[in-house]
């Protein structure tokens, strides 16, 4: 009986405990689902959130290469539409006289056109080159461009035209290597002075003004004061953009300023076309006539010029309308709405330059300093010469004028300039 009562009860207490433990799995279990939901739910945010995280990133990278490859297609934008426009005004400058003299007014313009796809080639190869392998050129660049110029002064290499020796004839091929000389000076400033980041006068600044004064001496005994011009002034830029102290260029650049003031008055044909400059009504029919007669396109363009074609200074009153003057028949047919959009465009290819420069590693920067700075002062000196604010010394226009040396180095210089710009982070 007592057997009976003590397995009942114990039964009893089997089910009484069972009972007590069945509402704490019970909750367990919703615990266990709410945590499982919860998770899921976490989860799902997690991923959710790294989607869109990784979509901020991708748009954050996306936004970072539009903005690394703006200088590139802005500057290219700019060579392309300038050298486009100067092949119009070639053809359109150059119709007369090329009627006159090969009986088609297309004769220069096919030169020109034929020269404008060699430089496009040539700057695409310098587009997709990294600058950086152009250091090995820098040496054989430096000692062919010496030979170049020396060879121009020997009798019976060198081509005399209108009283300057200043072209080399090897066969059909005729070539300016004071054009050559300049990419050349780039190079070998640019990598002389990227070597190192401390500027030593003896082993980084003396080897570039010995450059500067033969290439300088060899140019002017050509004689070509502008383009020895130009070669001071890419000279004295890279030296500034590295860091050389300012009394240092400060000397370089008074030296320079003084000798090309005294080789300005040393030649009898310099001091006629500085005292034409100052006054060309004084010779109006000799020394005068070019300023005058670029002045006269210049107004005849008004605000909206004449119209395409229609410019009459072309038709024999302006020397060299399609080569050193072309900015003159620019601003006569599309006035000066024309004039100061292809102003505008140096003006932007400058700047645009010098956001690439600030970004670029050291050689490249200074590379870029270089070759802008050959572009924009011959720009300046060319266009200063046809509004007649500066004396007349035969430097052409980069991109618009007549000139197959001048627009191949020229566009090779825009081919390196590319590829910097494209490295640029």
């Amino acid at each position: 009986m007592s057997d009976s009562r003590t397995t009942a009860a114990r039964s009893t207490g089997r089910r009484t405990t069972t009972k007590r433990h069945q509402p704490r799995n019970g909750r367990n279990g919703a615990d266990r689902v709410e945590r499982t939901r919860r998770a899921a739910a976490s989860s799902t945010t997690s991923k959710k959130t790294g989607t869109s995280t990784r979509r901020a990133d991708r748009a954050t990278t996306a936004a970072a290469r539009r903005m690394a490859a703006a200088p590139f297609i802005i500057l290219l934008t700019i060579v392309v539409c300038l050298s486009l426009l100067g092949l119009t005004m070639v053809l359109s400058a150059s119709s007369v006289t090329s009627l006159t003299e090969t009986g088609s007014p297309w004769g220069e313009f096919t030169s020109q056109l034929m020269w404008l796809v060699i430089g496009t080639v040539v700057m695409a190869v310098g587009t997709f080159l990294d600058h950086n392998h152009l250091r090995r050129l820098t040496l054989p660049g430096l000692v062919l461009s010496l030979l170049l110029l020396i060879g121009v002064l020997i009798p019976g290499l060198g081509v005399s035209v209108n009283g300057a020796q200043r072209w080399i004839r090897l066969g059909p091929l005729q070539f300016q290597p004071s054009e050559m000389a300049k990419l050349a000076l780039v190079l070998y400033a640019s990598h002389v002075l990227a070597k190192s980041k401390t500027i030593d006068l003896r082993r980084s600044v003396k080897p570039i003004v010995v450059v500067l004064i033969l290439f300088g001496a060899l140019i002017l005994l050509q004689p070509n004061l502008g383009t020895t011009i130009i070669i001071f002034s890419i000279g004295l830029a890279i030296l500034f953009a590295s860091g050389v102290r300012l009394w240092v260029l400060a000397l370089l650049g008074s030296i320079s300023v003084f000798g090309a003031t005294m080789l300005a008055f040393f030649a009898d044909y310099r001091r006629a076309r500085l005292l034409a400059f100052m006054d060309p009504w004084a010779d109006p029919l000799n020394q005068g006539w070019q300023t005058i007669q670029s002045l006269v396109s210049v107004a005849n363009g008004g605000v909206t010029g004449v119209g395409i074609g229609a410019s009459r200074g072309k038709y024999g009153f302006l020397p060299e309308a399609h080569n050193d003057f072309v900015f003159a028949v620019t601003a006569e047919e599309f006035g000066l709405v024309g004039a100061v959009v292809v102003v505008f465009g140096f003006v932007f290819f400058g700047l645009t330059s010098l956001v690439v420069a600030r970004r670029a590693d050291r050689f490249g920067a200074l590379l870029v300093v270089g070759i802008s700075t050959w572009i924009l002062v011959q720009a300046f000196i060319n266009i200063g010469a046809v509004l007649g604010v500066l004396p007349i010394t035969g430097v052409p226009l980069p991109f618009m004028s007549a000139g197959g040396t001048s627009l191949v180095t020229t566009m090779a210089g825009i081919g390196v300039m590319l590829n910097v710009a494209r490295s640029i982070r």
